[in-house]
This record gives structure tokens, sequence and C-alpha cells, in this order.
């Protein structure tokens, strides 16, 4: 089951829902700033990242700049308890399933949680058209 984290005034959230719901794909909603993701859920996000702490953070958002965080050198838990305690801190939206995630939105990325099957006859089709 996918888990979309989402920012209420966020276009890209909104964006992200409108997808998922065009290619009939379930999900759950978790408006992050009326439900915090919890210490867990965010160790389990950064678990399924690339690139860890840094893909889920959004560095452009105001707290982030007012409090000139050096995610260098504080504690990875410290990091986890503010991020709880301060959700707007995170990207938006942050897709996950039970082996991926995408933090934001992107047109091309979100591809990765349409089923097996159907990204296969995408790609079949495609093939079959540049023939």
């Amino acid at each position: 089951m996918i888990t979309i984290y989402t920012s209420p005034s966020c276009s890209s959230s909104r964006k992200a829902k409108a997808w998922l719901k065009e290619h009939n794909i379930e999900f759950v909603e978790r408006n992050i700033l009326t439900h915090r993701p919890t210490i867990e859920e965010i160790k389990m996000m950064v678990g399924r990242t690339e690139d860890g702490v840094d893909e889920i953070i959004s560095t452009r958002s105001q707290i982030f700049k007012k409090l000139g965080f050096d995610l260098e050198t504080i504690s990875i838990q410290k990091l986890f308890k503010f991020i709880s305690d301060n959700p707007c801190f995170l990207r938006s939206p942050i897709i996950i399933d039970e082996k991926r995630l995408l933090a934001g939105f992107s047109e091309i990325e979100i591809r990765r949680f349409l089923p097996r099957k159907t990204r296969k006859f995408n790609l079949q089709q495609a093939q079959l058209s540049i023939n």
C-alpha cells in the first residue's frame, strides 16, 4: 500500500494525488501538519532513501533557513525528533511504499509506483511506436 505524506498548501502534493488517482493507484493520505510523522516513520522514510536524510528535508523551508541547521553536526536522533516536532521541515509530498520512496513530485519518477505489469505494457507500447 502506498502512503503519501502531504502538506495542504503544497501544489506538488495536489499534483501527486491527482496523478495517483488518474492511474487508479490506491493510497492512504497523511497530512503532515495534522498527523505528524512519528520518529519511527521518519526512520522508515530515511531507510528507503538513496541519499539519506538530505533527500526528505526541504532545505528551502523557512524553518531550515531560520535555524541555520548544519546537518553534518546534529545527531541523527535529535534530527529525527526535530523533524517529528516540525513536520514542515519535510519535503512534500513524500510518497512511500514497502520498497520505494519519492520526495517531491516528478512526473517521471512517480511512474515507479505503477504496477510492474503496467510499466511493462507501457514500455512495449513505446517500443512499438518507435518501430
